[in-house]
């Protein structure tokens, strides 16, 4: 398919792998430009190959700030302009809170919301005077409910949440759209190569929620409901809609776990309400 007027060009962060690559083929297979970051040179030819001419490779790693505006930049000049930012490099981290250390901790946040954050903001003066363009961040069900015994990971996404929510009303006047993307488990490298677990491990936790959630997340690669080219062409589907939504959960199990979260949530503000409204100042 060839590129046209109408085609979209995206800045996608980490597409070697996972919903990065899947939303990179889908969006270069209708015809759209796509600028993906990479870590690796030898990954950057392979994924220039896919469509050359359209298919334009960046070799950055998230956590050096220092990189990261010399290769927005570089993906504005390559591309001509960019109209979509998906922030998707990120990865999980699994242990109880007591059994993760601060360098995995600070390690993780890092990547999964600090690196977010920059390239964002460096994109962001692009969008504003062209003002128009559309932020995606990738964050996960777990950005919407704490999974004990993935407490660090659950903190870098509801971060990014948090950021994601505000930048709607800061965006909104200048015609920037932004998506939170919340997906459940999926047939991506997540649960593979890319997860990791905290490297020490305290033996009271073996029985609880956080101990079997180590060992679950052990053993769900190749086990995940969702198709991850599925989710890219739901993706596309939000990109290319005149009214996006704030929030797409993709996948069954995670609209099932977000509605029982939000449905608990205001379970506990009706029942407390009275104690919540009784502590104004007396008149």
């Amino acid at each position: 398919m060839t590129s046209s007027s109408s085609s979209k060009r995206w800045l996608i962060t980490g597409v070697s792998s996972g919903f990065g690559n899947e939303l990179a083929r889908a969006a270069l297979a209708r015809g759209d430009v796509v600028v993906g970051t990479v870590r690796q040179p030898e990954q950057a030819s392979r994924f220039e190959a896919l469509a050359p001419g359209r298919a334009h490779a960046v070799l950055l790693d998230v956590t050096r700030a220092d990189a990261i505006e010399p290769a927005v930049r570089e993906a504005i000049s390559r591309a001509g302009q960019i109209d979509v930012l998906v922030n998707n490099a990120g990865y999980g981290l699994f242990g109880a809170v007591e059994e993760v250390s601060d360098a995995e901790a600070r390690a993780v946040m890092e990547t999964n919301f600090f690196g977010a954050l920059a390239v964002t903001r460096a994109l962001i003066p692009h969008l504003r005077e062209r003002r128009t363009g559309h932020v995606f961040n990738v964050s996960s069900v777990a950005g919407v409910l704490g999974i004990p015994g993935g407490a660090l990971y659950s903190a870098s996404k509801f971060a990014l949440e948090g950021l994601s929510e505000a930048l709607v009303g800061e965006l909104r006047p200048f015609g920037i759209r932004v998506t939170l993307v919340e997906p459940g488990g999926f047939r991506t490298n997540f649960a593979g190569g890319s997860l990791r677990q905290a490297a020490r491990v305290v033996e009271a936790y073996a029985d609880t929620p956080a101990g079997k959630t180590r060992v679950q997340m052990g053993q769900y690669a190749g086990h995940e409901p969702g198709d991850p080219a599925k989710a890219a062409r739901a993706i596309l589907q939000v990109a290319d809609a005149p009214n996006p939504p704030v929030r797409l959960v993709l996948g069954q199990d995670a609209v099932d776990m977000v509605r029982r979260t939000y449905a608990a949530a205001l379970k506990d503000v009706d029942e407390w309400e009275p104690v919540s409204a009784a502590t104004a100042l007396d008149a």
